[in-house]
């Protein structure tokens, strides 16, 4: 009897990490392959409060088994203590799953490239998967070469000021305040920054040793990052297959309003705008205020996603009497099933601080940007959509019906990404022969 292929797969434990991967997952069973998907206790339980994930955990779950390792960092520290406590922890964890499962491959987050050290050394083929646009990931095999010519110093800051980075005549060229590992408002050597660039390092370290890279996008719409990067198989976009359906979208860690829904279904198409900004993005309480006034001033319905700690960390306080002038114009929700919303016909426009799983969305929906970056590879993603693909910002309608069909077909029989998502499903399939 032939022994089906058994595989590991190990996300970064934060939404914008496990969202993308756990499409991955449920899509890779349904090649027939096992997945042992590996959270942290923390971010478990916050996806068993998804009832989509609640059902897949505790029914037939279609092939998915679900481990756990302990957090040993307070939830309230700063990033750089969760990486070093996963560090130590998890290869152990790994290690004894390892010895109980006969797995044929590990998938690992490219930022996590440890783990996949951890296979190697227990004789399992690995793969890394990134979550970010393949230029974000470009850019960080270039730091070596940044260094030698002194563009870039060893905390990640610009040697001269006012430098930028141009990795290609067609790629976005990216400055100071845009690179992928930069924190405003971070200055301190040691801060989040340093931690960021230092993770960005060791991107650099997992494309190289790699045999596979995989990414959530397609090769029509970075053609010049993925030619940069030949190891690297364009799979994407990982989008829920039945989002225009009943089931919630995979990965969220708050429960999806959807209410959110029907109340589309009563407005004019094209008419609402929906303005989202991420698991992790915050503005300031003065910036806020200006979003809220503005969308009240604009007149046009709004369904706008405001997380418990959306403006600076904190409970963000809506202008007075704001909420009361505007309850029969928008509708505020703490989290939406984002795919569903912008699906429907009735959204106009996304109002989003560009994170890269949000950028996927919005351009497979065929939804135009209006931009509001916060940090990291967010400005770059920004550069994409109002400077390269131009379907943000200054819109051009034509060019956006364009892109939207080029990443649907794409992962459409006979599309590229469909392509090579047979070939890396091959391959996990013949690994746990070899």
């Amino acid at each position: 009897m032939a022994q089906t292929a058994h595989v590991m797969i190990v996300p970064y434990p934060s939404q914008g990490h496990v969202r993308p991967l756990l499409k991955l997952a449920f899509q890779i069973v349904d090649h027939g392959i096992k997945v042992t998907f590996v959270n942290t206790k923390s971010v478990q339980e916050r996806l068993v409060t998804s009832s989509m994930i609640k059902e897949k955990i505790e029914g037939e779950n279609r092939g998915i088994i679900f481990a756990t390792v302990p957090d040993l960092w307070k939830p309230e520290g700063a990033p750089g203590e969760r990486v070093s406590s996963m560090m130590k922890v998890m290869p152990g964890y790994l290690e004894d799953l390892i010895k109980k499962e006969r797995f044929g491959c590990v998938i690992a987050d490219g930022s996590l490239g440890w783990i996949l050290e951890v296979a190697e050394r227990n004789g399992i083929k690995h793969v890394g998967f990134f979550p970010l646009a393949v230029g974000s990931v470009a850019l960080t095999t270039h730091i070596p070469e940044l260094f030698k010519t002194e563009i870039v110093g060893t905390n990640g800051n610009m040697v001269e000021t006012g430098e930028v980075i141009k990795l290609s005549l067609d790629i976005p060229p990216w400055k100071m305040t845009e690179v992928t590992w930069t924190f405003p408002g971070d200055t301190s050597s040691q801060g989040t920054q340093k931690m960021i660039f230092d993770i960005c390092l060791s991107l650099q370290k997992t494309v190289d040793h790699e045999k596979w890279i995989i990414c959530n996008t397609c090769y029509e719409i970075e053609t010049p990052a993925c030619n940069l990067i030949p190891k690297m198989l364009p799979i994407g976009p990982l989008i829920t297959r039945d989002c225009y359906e009943e089931s919630a979208g995979a990965g969220s860690f708050w429960p999806e309003d959807t209410s959110s829904l029907r109340w589309l279904d009563k407005k004019l198409p094209g008419s609402v705008v929906y303005i989202a900004f991420g698991s992790i993005a915050v503005v300031s309480q003065d910036q806020f205020n200006e979003l809220a006034l503005g969308l009240e001033l604009s007149q046009r319905p709004f369904l706008w996603v405001v997380r418990p700690n959306r403006a600076s960390g904190k409970i963000a306080k809506y202008p007075e009497g704001f909420l009361e002038r505007v309850a029969d114009l928008g509708k505020i929700i703490e989290w939406a099933p984002q795919e569903k919303v912008l699906a429907h016909p009735s959204v106009v426009c996304f109002i989003s601080h560009c994170g890269w799983n949000s950028t996927m969305e919005g351009l497979t929906m065929g939804v135009p940007f209006l931009c509001w970056p916060s940090f990291g590879d967010q400005y770059h993603n920004q550069s994409y959509i109002s400077d390269i693909w131009k379907i943000g910002l200054k819109l051009n309608p034509d060019q956006n019906v364009k892109l939207k069909k080029i990443v649907q077909e794409s992962v459409m029989k006979g599309g590229s990404s469909y392509t090579n998502f047979e070939t890396f499903i091959n391959y996990l399939k013949q690994s746990c022969m070899s």
